[in-house]
Order: structure tokens, then sequence, then C-alpha cells
């Protein structure tokens, strides 16, 4: 027979949003239990960053927060006015956690490390009781009429509850379990579930001419993508050379468009090193970095002005030989030397798969949730959260943003309804 335990909520999923809302919901009095189907919480949380976990974006302003969103964000107004940014900063500071905030309004743990994350929100279940059932995959869920009843483990085991919270996530990262468990169950209870995909995706080039670059990071680069040479979209920001391409904030940030570019036919991904440097400029740098090195050969002369690592790179676009020496370059050469700092083209070859994408694109279509509560309106005891709902969103803290918001909306609702 099946053992049955009975809970005033259930949240299904570890993750950040689910943590959120499970402290949230024990810190206002619930019973509460957290299913999660890995042996520990939050294994996608500790690896986010690179392992640092940008927990959140500095945007205090919370129209142009929501806009950050695109279409979500009108959909996000009444979560963001009850926590924003600024409320999530707070949380974390306030329970030990001191933070510091990088370029382009990025927030990291202090400590640079996903663990200190971590840390306070498996600190927050404890102080509010929450029963955590690791290891324990929910087989389906028990449903009577609009409403669940229940769900049933792995084993035959029963949780019943009067409300529910599912924060299952997406498709990204399927290694750390988010392998689109909620999308089948959200769809029999009559939900409409868009197709879900990669976003925030690195991109593999065409070649292997980044792969002897491959680790260095570019802090301030404009990308611009062009197809049948015309301009289709353009961004500036940091971006990093890998072993098959490209990634970084600036990358990542231009992956959906590239994909959808990459239907119709061939993209090119172009890259200005130097963004804030005119031709003149640029050409007056280099006359200076090639007199100040005149008998040196030039791959030692351009350090100053591109990291190191990118020096072979460039010199074999511009069509230079590293040995050349300095006083022997000729103007044609610096001039396409110049041109390529400007203009540094790779070919695009595909988007890399769900594995190494950041979140996932898709999910609940965001009109068949009540974003007062963050309630289903399609099951009356349910609740929706992170990286489940359809919103798209950038690189740079908007994604945990979005769990820590729709976990403490969700959380406080399913406690106090």
């Amino acid at each position: 027979m099946a053992v049955i335990s009975e809970y005033d909520v259930v949240v299904i999923g570890g993750g950040p949003a689910g943590m959120m809302a499970a402290g949230r919901a024990a810190e206002l009095g619930a019973k509460v239990a957290l299913i999660e189907k890995n042996k520990g919480l939050g294994k996608k949380l500790l690896i986010t960053g690179g392992g640092r976990c940008n927990v959140a974006n500095a945007e205090f302003d919370t129209r142009a927060l929501l806009e950050r969103f695109k279409t979500g964000g009108k959909f996000l107004a009444s979560p963001f006015s009850t926590w924003s940014a600024k409320e999530s900063i707070d949380f974390f500071n306030a329970r030990g956690m001191p933070t510091k905030i990088t370029a382009e309004k990025r927030v990291f743990p202090e400590s640079d490390r996903a663990r200190s994350v971590w840390n306070v929100l498996v600190a927050y279940l404890k102080e509010g009781g929450v029963d955590v059932i690791a290891g324990m995959p929910v087989k389906r869920l028990h449903t009577k009429g609009s409403t669940i009843v229940g769900v049933e483990l792995r084993g035959g085991r029963i949780i019943e509850a009067k409300r529910f919270v599912l924060a299952t996530g997406g498709l990204s990262h399927p290694e750390t379990g988010s392998t689109g468990d909620g999308y089948p169950w959200l769809r029999e209870l009559g939900h409409t579930v868009n197709e879900a995909g990669g976003a925030l995706v690195p991109v593999a080039v065409q070649g292997e001419r980044t792969k002897r670059a491959a680790g260095v990071a570019v802090s301030n680069a404009k990308i611009t993508l062009y197809q049948n040479d015309a301009k289709q979209a353009s961004r500036t920001g940091k971006i990093l050379f890998t072993h098959v391409g490209l990634s970084g904030p600036a990358i990542l940030n231009m992956s959906r468009e590239m994909g959808e570019l990459l239907k119709y036919g061939e993209v090119i991904i172009e890259i200005d090193l130097l963004p804030d440097l005119g031709y003149e400029k640029v050409n007056a740098a280099l006359l200076d970095a090639l007199k100040v090195h005149a008998n040196k050969m030039v791959r030692n002369a351009l350090s100053s002005l591109i990291p190191p690592a990118l020096v072979p790179l460039a010199l074999e676009e511009a069509g230079i030989s590293e040995e050349t020496p300095c006083n022997s370059i000729k103007r044609e050469e610096r001039t396409a030397l110049m041109k390529t700092l400007k203009h540094l083209r790779f070919e695009a070859k595909e988007l890399l798969g769900l594995d190494k994408a950041v979140i996932t694109a898709g999910g609940v279509a965001l009109t068949e949730v009540d974003f007062k509560t963050m309630r289903s309106l399609k099951c009356e005891n349910l609740y929706l959260v992170g990286d489940l709902l359809d919103i798209d969103r950038p690189s740079g803290g908007y994604s945990l943003q979005l769990c820590w918001t729709t976990g403490f909306v969700a959380g406080t609702s399913a406690a106090t309804s």
C-alpha cells in the first residue's frame, strides 16, 4: 500500500525558482515539501555563470528591467512590483552573502562562487522546516477535476497537498536534470506549451580559426551579423573565443537571431575588436606601435591593442607573417591589418545544442498564467515558475531574477491563498 504524506504546499523541482518558492511558503507558516529528482538541490545553479553565478542584474528601474524581457515584460509588471532586483539583492545580502556589481550591472556573490548562493537558499529552506525529498523523481500527477490532489513518486509513495508549485525548468543542460519533465504534465492539464529549444547558446563557426585563440575574452567588441551582404543585427559587449567558435554575453544574446537567420542561409559574424576607435585612430595606433617596436617582429607589437593570443589570428587574416620586422611593414599591409581589427569575420556553422544552452526558449503560454499570483489558469491549485514560462530574456542576471521573482510570488500565493 502506498505511503501517503500530506502538506500545505508541495514544490516540484529543486532549482533556484523552486527553492525560493518553497522557502517563502515555509517562511509564511505553510507545511512544505520540496521534491527534487537529483540527489541534491540546485545542480544547475552550481554551474551557472561558469560557477560564479550572475545572481541578478542591478537595474532598479523596474520599467527598464521589464524591457529586457521583451514581450514577456508586460506580463511581469505585477510580480516585479512585488519582488524586483533590489529585493533579490537585499535578500542575499541580509542572509550573509555580500554581492558586487560588475559591467552591465551584473551582480555576483563577492566570493565569485555559486556555492555561496546555494548556501543561502539551503539555509532558507532549513529555517522554514521544509521537507526536502531528494533523489526521487515524480512519476505522475494525480488530479480530480481541475485540481491536483497529489503526486506519485517513483516507488509508489504519494504526496498530497492543498497547493502545488511546478518548478521543473526547461531543457537546457539536461545533464543537471532539466529534461522538460513538466511539459507533458502541463499539456495533460490543458496548457499550451510552446515549442522549447535552446536560447542564449554559443555558436560554432566554420573551420578551426578560433581554436588557436580558445579561452581568450574581449571585454568590449562589436558584433554584427550579415546575411546576403545585408546587415541583420548588431550588439556590443563581451565575447569569448572557444575551441569551436564563439561565446560570451554578446554572442549569447544574439544567438536567437543567429538561429533564425541560419534557417535561410549563410550567416557571417563580423567582429570589431576596437569599436571605440574609428579607422583613423586605429591606423594611428598601429603606426605608433610599429614605431615603438621598429626593430622587433610584428607579432610583438600588437599586444597593446588586442589580447596577445589574438595577434597570430589577426596577422594571418591580414596576410602578414608573424616574423615580419615592424620597420618593414608596408602601407598596404598596415591597411589590411587595420581592416582586420575592425572587420574580423567568421561564418556561423550552427548553434550548439541544449547541453550548452544557458536557458530554454519556449514554455507555457503566458496568457494561461495569472501573474499576480503565478497561478495556472487551467488548474486552480497549481503555480508555475521560472524557466517553465515562455519568457525570452538576455544574459546578465535576468534568468535568475525571473526565478527569484516568480518563486517568491508563487510561494507567497501558495501559502496564503
